[in-house]
């Protein structure tokens, strides 16, 4: 718990480059920080499956866009033909039917442009049940939608046009999700988001600096929450928000998509877990949670600072004009508390 008198601190994230304000006096003791959003209207065993309105359950296979692959049940005679499907969005932010714009030229670069609306907007969905959220799942199961991921991530770096995958998985209304069945998407951009270069840009002034990459050296038992073999969840030095979680492969390597089935497996458990701590403690908050990942066709001189991990953040508070305006976040739990309260935590009672 954050002693009463600790004072506010500001941190600058080594990998996003952005300061955050850490003020412990704008919230109460960091236990009782909960979610009071609405309970999500798909969640939990008991919820009732199929539902008559939810096209992505299970039956309700033509009601949806179009399926890109399936993962089928392990066995004949399931309940469902079906484990995972991924299918195309049925209202893309971004059309695969369009023609790519040209590549951007150097020129160009810096400038107000336009181009044509063209990439791959795709949806996840992780079980045909509608009463079953991810972290119900197995490790398992968990680790065959991150595999799932990866094979689709693959295939889009196929495409000449695709610089950029972004998996993503929204969990509540208030995150952004607009159906309740328990599903995560990805989009295909023809350009490297600017989150994307700035997050490398970061990474590699550190590494000029220290020779290190900033994933490889941030591993400090104050903000471990838990490790595997292969990862370790932290709840980073300069948290941007209440609760926040990464979960870094412990061998440095610069592509999610090249997860090798047995990492995932391990990865798979680990996320169950760390969503599993955050429902339990948080009263089942509204989330977001995505996968960095390093461009396609990334310079060889780049790979060295290039770590990808995956970022969890609960939606606990509002962002407001000091956010907007500044860049920088006011964060009222500090992540020592934060990993402390987590650490503790025992998911299995």
């Amino acid at each position: 718990m954050a002693e009463a008198s600790r004072t506010s601190e500001a941190r600058r994230d080594a990998v996003f480059g952005r300061w955050v304000i850490f003020s412990p006096a704008r919230s109460r003791r960091p236990t009782d920080l909960k979610s009071h959003a609405p309970t999500n209207p798909s969640s939990g065993p008991g919820a009732g499956a199929p539902k008559p309105s939810c096209p992505f359950c299970a039956g309700r296979e033509p009601e949806c866009a179009p399926e890109i692959f399936r993962v089928p049940a392990p066995a004949p005679g399931a309940a469902s033909p079906w484990r995972i499907r991924v299918i195309e969005n049925l209202y893309p932010a971004l059309r695969r039917d369009v023609e790519p714009p040209p590549p951007q030229q150097p020129e160009e670069e810096g400038e107000e442009r336009a181009v044509r609306g063209f990439g791959f907007h795709d949806v996840v969905i992780e079980t045909p049940r509608h009463d079953v959220r991810l972290w119900d799942l197995g490790a398992e199961g968990v680790a065959d939608v991150l595999v799932a991921y990866a094979r689709r991530v693959r295939q889009l770096a196929d495409h000449p046009a695709v610089k950029y995958v972004q998996v993503f998985k929204n969990h509540g209304a208030s995150a952004g999700a607009s159906m309740a069945h328990s599903h995560s998407q990805m989009l295909g951009t023809p350009f490297v988001p600017p989150s994307v270069t700035t997050r490398l840009n970061c990474m590699r002034e550190i590494f000029e600096k220290s020779g290190h990459c900033s994933l490889c050296e941030i591993r400090s038992k104050d903000i471990l929450i838990s490790e595997t073999p292969n990862f370790y969840a932290i709840a980073p030095f300069a948290a941007s928000y209440p609760f926040e979680i990464w979960i870094i492969p412990q061998q440095h390597n610069s592509y999610f998509h090249e997860i090798e089935q047995d990492k995932a497996l391990d990865l798979g458990s680990l996320l169950k877990t760390m969503l599993q701590k955050l429902s339990k403690q948080l009263n089942d908050p509204p989330f977001n949670f995505m996968i960095h990942s390093a461009p396609f066709g990334l310079s060889s001189s780049c790979l060295p600072y290039a770590h990808w991990f995956l970022q969890i953040v609960p939606q606990l508070s509002v962002v407001g004009g000091f956010e907007l305006g500044s860049g920088c976040y006011i964060n009222p739990v500090f992540p020592e508390d934060a990993a402390k309260i987590l650490r503790e935590l025992d998911c299995s009672i």
